[in-house]
């Protein structure tokens, strides 16, 4: 079978077809918005090149003028879609390219059509793929392999139509969209039908690959606060233990909030979560440089340094019961304090295990409940004292 243009151009409907039947399937599984708008813009591209055909017919409006409107509203829905995946907010003068796109009702017909139209529909599809590419650069983040190669076929896709501009400047006549002849027809329609299936994959391995990091940090975080969890604690934890010295003791601070029962029992389990979050919150903005922590559940946190000393954790326990004392106080009236007891540990030998050191926490802190609650009891066990 010879591929002749409108041989390429079934070729390209199906595969534009099946790109956003893949890629509407996987949005389900996905839930990703981009993938919505990339589906779109698959389903426009189908249409599009349905509605080309039909200038063999003699309907130029709406084979030529219109189809190629399709094609250029099919690339901004794309990177529509790449800027939802990239979080970034669109000015709104990109709505003008189909301001643009509608003064070409304003060209005399047919004759100017072959180039005129291709310049300006080569020069908007050209703009909006490469200002998709321009989205997707790493900014300092590193990038799924997917989201590196759509970046790459975008680049190469906005520069191949910015490229098909250039005939059209030229003497000859490479191109005839009206009798749907032409060399540059035929090379364009090779090249949609590749970009549409690398775009297509790369785009579903982007979005997967984001969706499976936003999995993997919900199951490290505590639901409720966004601090680490106990497992995840664990895992990072190691690193840090083996780094403990004579020269770089570590210490851990077991934190607990007292009377924490009346704000439940007065107010309701809403305005004990608001307890919580507000001490995580202090714990984020106060946690040094290096340091972990994370919620091991209840009203129980826990805080790992490095390179701590004793000076250093009665100052963080300090500042912790201060300000989540007044925050507290200001939020909800209680008969008692709600104030936070802290039991921390000293050490420069790393532990046999976190549940050892958590342990010895835990003693810490009884003492600490045991002596009038809100209070800091620190047990030193460096090999200096």
């Amino acid at each position: 079978m010879a591929l002749d243009p409108p041989t390429l151009l079934i070729l390209t409907i199906a595969l534009a077809a099946a790109a956003a039947l893949y890629l509407a399937v996987e949005w389900r599984s996905v839930r990703g918005a981009p993938l919505l708008c990339w589906s779109a813009g698959f389903a426009t591209i189908s249409i599009g090149s349905l509605l080309a055909l039909l200038r063999s017919n003699g309907l130029l409006f709406i084979g030529i003028w219109f189809a190629n409107g399709l094609l250029v509203t099919a690339h901004w829905l794309f990177l529509r879609g790449v800027a939802r995946f990239t979080l970034t907010r669109l000015s709104r003068a990109w709505y003008l390219v189909f301001a643009v796109w509608l003064t070409m009702l304003l060209l005399p017909g047919p004759v100017p059509w072959s180039r005129t139209l291709l310049v300006i529909n080569s020069l908007l599809v050209a703009l909006l793929t490469l200002r998709a590419s321009l989205l997707l650069r790493p900014h300092g983040r590193s990038l799924s392999v997917g989201a590196v190669q759509l970046r790459y076929v975008l680049l190469a896709h906005g520069l191949f139509y910015m490229a098909k501009t250039l005939p059209a400047l030229l003497p000859g006549s490479l191109i005839d969209l009206t009798a749907f002849r032409g060399e540059i027809i035929q090379v364009s329609l090779i090249e949609g039908s590749m970009a549409i299936m690398l775009i297509a994959l790369s785009m579903t391995g982007t979005e997967r690959y984001r969706r499976e990091q936003q999995i993997a940090r919900l199951a490290a975080r505590d639901p409720l606060t966004a601090l680490y969890n106990r497992r995840e604690l664990e895992n990072r934890a190691q690193r840090l233990l083996e780094e403990v010295s004579s020269a770089r003791p570590g210490a851990l601070l077991l934190i607990d909030i007292d009377h924490f029962k009346s704000v439940n029992d007065l107010h309701g389990h809403s305005a004990g979560d608001r307890v919580l979050v507000a001490l995580s919150e202090i714990i984020r903005a106060r946690l040094p440089e290096g340091a972990l922590a994370a919620r091991l559940g209840g009203d129980e946190f826990v805080i790992l340094l490095s390179n701590a000393s004793s000076e250093r954790i009665v100052a963080l326990s300090t500042a912790l019961r201060e300000q989540f004392h007044q925050a507290a106080a200001e939020a909800f009236e209680t008969p008692q304090a709600v104030t936070l007891s802290v039991g921390a540990n000293l050490f420069d030998q790393p532990p046999e295990s976190l549940a050892d050191l958590l342990e010895r926490g835990d003693a810490a802190l009884y003492e600490s409940k045991r002596g009038g609650r809100n209070s800091v009891r620190l047990v030193d066990h460096t090999l200096g004292t």
